[in-house]
């Protein structure tokens, strides 16, 4: 029987991802009514680190053995350029690695420089890793195809040393097209929506809808006030935050938040929690936040938004608590769609608000007189390659779909972006809805 000592590495990174793995559901299950507030909080982020940093320790080996390892034995490998060059491989990989603990000690108004390297070396990793996997499949491919009995010579080991070089140009060229993409500001994306029932006085009403800030480690307090100022420059009749407003505690991030009280939509701001805040486990402090800045949070519950032109003509603003809960077992809070509907019947229109869009979809299933739901979390994929990914894991992945004759699911790209401030594939947005009386 083969002994730990003698895996090699790459399986022992695996045995140590499932041990970690192991331990966030063993001390979520059991540990979480012994542990007080803030031991429980900061486990459960390092304990989200140290498993990510397993598993990257996989790939983080196969970029080194591939840009680094394969030319030891080459004319250059004694010069000093190839001295700085594994002083930068190895710099990138552990700036990727450390990306994952800014948010245990570098989150403040603003982002600082370390936490915006650390996490677009992340971005870039991800994007060398993918290269890497496709360009070496299309080499054992060829291989293939060539035929077992072909000879390996020069020009076999000169596609070989090719294929670190191509991956690397691909990643620097990708890397900073997304940079250049998420430095802009959010596209302002105007989508007309009719809402069966919506009354005829409250026809072309407008909704503007927020999702996935992320403020922390890379969002701060300059992005959040531009955001603000674009949609006051909207003029919305009520606006909406989907959840994924933070990555950080209320306390430590109050002051980046304060752009957020500017917000005086005439009808209301309105807010539901997506998986990041349970994540942040602050969730009532953020709730607290959240209303001394005139925004209500809908915790499974709802409100009646009546026409500025008619008392007696209304609809129902619900919002749910994201699904995370449920799998945090955060204590009060979960996904309860009956109660966030209570009062809401199909005589008038209905609109929810869910951070996520499998939230969306069992929510229809409960309920399909439904006519509109709002969500956010895919980010629109937010980075090649990690689009493909969120479109196959998300029942709806980004835009308008219609769901029967009567109902519309609209999922956000998101307002910025998670933690890498980069966008291949996707761009923020900003989203006006329309709401059209039929």
């Amino acid at each position: 029987m083969i002994s730990f000592k003698q895996l090699p590495i790459e399986a022992k990174a695996a045995v140590a991802a499932g041990v970690v793995f192991f331990s966030m559901m063993l001390s979520q299950s059991y540990l979480v009514e012994k542990l007080d507030f803030r031991t429980r909080r900061w486990l459960l982020r390092l304990q989200m680190a140290l498993f990510a940093n397993t598993l990257m320790l996989m790939g983080s080996l196969h970029v080194w053995r591939s840009t680094v390892t394969m030319f030891t034995r080459s004319s250059a490998a004694s010069s000093f350029c190839f001295i700085l060059w594994k002083v930068a491989v190895f710099t990138f990989l552990a700036l990727a690695h450390s990306s994952f603990f800014t948010l245990l000690f570098l989150v403040a108004e603003e982002p600082y420089f370390f936490s915006l390297a650390a996490y677009t070396c992340l971005g870039a990793y991800i994007i060398l890793i993918f290269f890497l996997f496709t360009l070496g499949s299309v080499e054992q491919a060829y291989k293939f195809l060539a035929g077992r009995g072909a000879k390996a010579g020069t020009d076999s080991k000169n596609r070989t040393a090719l294929k670190p070089v191509l991956a690397v140009l691909l990643t620097v060229v990708l890397t900073v097209v997304g940079l250049l993409n998420a430095s802009q500001p959010p596209t302002v994306n105007s989508v007309e929506i009719p809402v069966h029932k919506l009354p005829s006085t409250m026809n072309n009403l407008k909704v503007v809808l927020l999702s996935d800030i992320h403020l922390g480690p890379t969002v701060g307090k300059t992005k959040l006030a531009m955001i603000v100022r674009m949609v006051k420059a909207l003029k919305p009749d009520i606006t909406v935050i989907v959840g994924d407003l933070s990555d950080a505690e209320a306390k430590i991030i109050r002051p980046a938040v304060e752009p957020l009280g500017e917000l005086n939509s005439p009808l209301g701001t309105y807010f539901v929690t997506g998986n990041h805040e349970y994540y942040t486990s602050d969730v009532s402090n953020w709730f607290e936040l959240l209303k001394s800045f005139n925004i209500q949070p809908l915790h499974n519950e709802n409100v009646k938004i009546v026409s500025p032109k008619s008392t007696s003509d209304w609809f129902c603003l619900a919002g749910v608590d994201d699904i995370e809960a449920d799998v945090l077992r955060y204590s009060g809070h979960g996904m309860d769609l009956k109660k966030a509907l209570r009062g809401c019947s199909s005589e008038h229109a209905i609109v929810l608000l869910a951070h996520q869009p499998i939230a969306a979809k069992w929510a229809l299933q409960e309920r399909p007189d439904i006519n509109l739901i709002l969500s956010g979390h895919t980010h629109g994929g937010q980075i090649f390659p990690l689009n493909a990914g969120a479109y196959l894991l998300n029942p709806f992945f980004v835009g308008l779909y219609q769901v029967g004759q009567n109902t519309f699911v609209y999922v956000s790209p998101g307002t910025m972006y998670y933690g890498i401030p980069m966008r291949l594939g996707s761009r923020a947005e900003i989203t006006e809805i329309i709401l059209r009386s039929p």
